[in-house]
């Protein structure tokens, strides 16, 4: 909140600084208004009381959206637009003629300003809750699988702000644990008023209805203490965008309603438009970059500077990617040996593996960087790729797909994606297809943007190579 106020203070009283100088400007308004007597000064402070009550009306800073998605940010966005969408009508019905530039101003600064200083906040919260601070503890209720499942995916990411400190399952014995993991079983389903006192926590997260009947239910939240417990329904839907889940109480039962994914050609036009700006764009700045890695890549060792491979894209339909060669001439013939020597336990489909013997030196530099991936700016000129978008798939592995993962064609393959942000070369085969189909059904623009950021900052930070 202080950052909020301080942030709201340095935008409105530096616009009005800029705008009318050290001097006591005065609103101007009708003959028969008072208002004409309000100074600057004045109104700056009323709007940024006001500013301040919109935010917390529209519960900005409410513990469901700190720190994670961006519910937050659009609440801010919101509050604000809301606001000088009063203070506008308020005018024009008062003859007020406020300055437009101060108030044009002020506006977009200040949603910038409030979003960056929350953004900061935002990653020192991550930080705090990897180290098990600031975080709900979460008492898990339901099937042993639903709720491994759930218990893995609060670990695998510890910046929702979700600690497990118990569960309760069928026939649960309190000396036992979650398979693969260190958090305690705290009896049967039935035991929850009993595992919630010995674990002190705040959060009863039921991850299976079916263990639990709707008036066990309602138990469990009447025994909740208003305002310090919590009672979290996680229902077996996965990867689904907040914008399709839509809730509509019948009857006394809340349903959920999960809109189907939708590609329309706006989006779609809005997409291309996006991808062939910023490629272009990104061959004219990073040119110098471009020919001095094709000399490097040449001088280095035999071979052609680019390394041409057929990949499957929008549709199924194949093209040819490009890439700086960062391999020995004959990798591919070396690919099917090395395959058989190293396959990843945890994948059947990809084959990847780390110190790939058929990197050359000037190639490992660049995987490192991820400069090998370059050219691929033209593949997205070229109308074939995306900057964003699922994996590229070879022909041998789309040969053994599922039915279910050829949705992954629905969207251009990307430059990079969620799979490049989210672990890359570490992750399984399921995360993999979880991770692109999770990105075809719930696109935004936004969420484009999100992963290119994602995406500078792991360059400028480089870990793992994709494959």
């Amino acid at each position: 909140m202080l950052t909020d106020f301080a942030a709201l203070v340095w935008v409105v009283y530096g616009t009005q600084l800029l705008w009318f100088g050290l001097g006591n400007a005065q609103l101007a308004a009708g003959r028969d208004s008072r208002i004409s007597d309000l100074s600057y000064w004045a109104f700056s402070a009323i709007l940024i009381v006001t500013w301040m009550w919109s935010l917390a009306f529209v519960e900005s800073r409410s513990d469901r959206v700190i720190g994670t998605g961006s519910a937050e940010y659009v609440r801010i966005a919101d509050a604000s637009f809301r606001l000088f969408g009063t203070v506008a009508i308020i005018a024009f019905l008062a003859q007020i003629d406020l300055a437009r530039g101060y108030l044009l101003v002020s506006l977009p600064l200040g949603i910038l300003v409030l979003c960056f200083t929350r953004w900061m906040w935002r990653q020192w919260l991550v930080v705090q809750r990897s180290r098990g601070r600031y975080s709900a503890h979460v008492l898990l209720v339901g099937s042993l699988p639903s709720v491994t499942q759930l218990a893995r995916e609060f670990a695998r990411n510890p910046s929702a702000g979700y600690r497990v400190v118990g569960a309760c399952v069928p026939n649960g014995k309190t000396a036992d644990t979650i398979p693969g993991t260190s958090i305690p079983v705290m009896g049967h389903v039935g035991d929850v008023t009993r595992a919630l006192q010995a674990t002190s926590a705040d959060t009863v997260a039921i991850t299976s209805a079916d263990e639990l009947p709707a008036e066990k239910v309602k138990e469990i939240s009447w025994s909740l203490e208003a305002g310090r417990q919590h009672l979290v329904l996680a229902p077996s839907i996965v990867d689904i965008a907040g914008p399709r889940l839509h809730t509509r109480p019948v009857a006394g039962l809340p349903l959920i309603h999960v809109e189907t994914p939708k590609f329309s050609r706006g989006q779609s036009f809005l997409k291309r438009s996006v991808d062939l700006l910023a490629a272009s764009v990104g061959v004219v700045l990073l040119s110098p970059i471009l020919l001095f890695l094709a000399i490097a890549v040449r001088l280095s060792s035999e071979g052609p500077v680019l390394f041409r491979q057929i990949r499957v894209g929008f549709r199924g339909r194949e093209f040819t990617m490009f890439k700086f060669r960062s391999m020995v001439v004959n990798a591919e013939e070396l690919r099917a040996q090395l395959a058989a020597q190293h396959r990843d336990s945890g994948n059947e489909v990809l084959f990847k593996m780390k110190n790939d013997p058929r990197v050359t030196p000037i190639g490992r530099v660049m995987r490192k960087f991820s400069l090998d991936e370059l050219p691929q700016l033209f593949n997205v000129i070229g109308g074939s790729m995306s900057l964003v978008g699922p994996r590229p798939p070879l022909p041998s592995e789309v040969a053994v797909y599922a039915d279910h993962v050829h949705r992954r064609f629905l969207a251009k393959p990307g430059i990079t994606g969620l799979w490049q942000v989210s672990g890359r070369s570490s992750l399984s085969w399921e995360d993999s297809v979880r991770l692109d189909l999770s990105y075809v059904e719930n696109w935004t623009l936004l969420g484009d943007f999100v992963i290119l950021g994602k995406t500078a900052r792991a360059a400028l930070a480089p870990g793992e190579t994709a494959a």
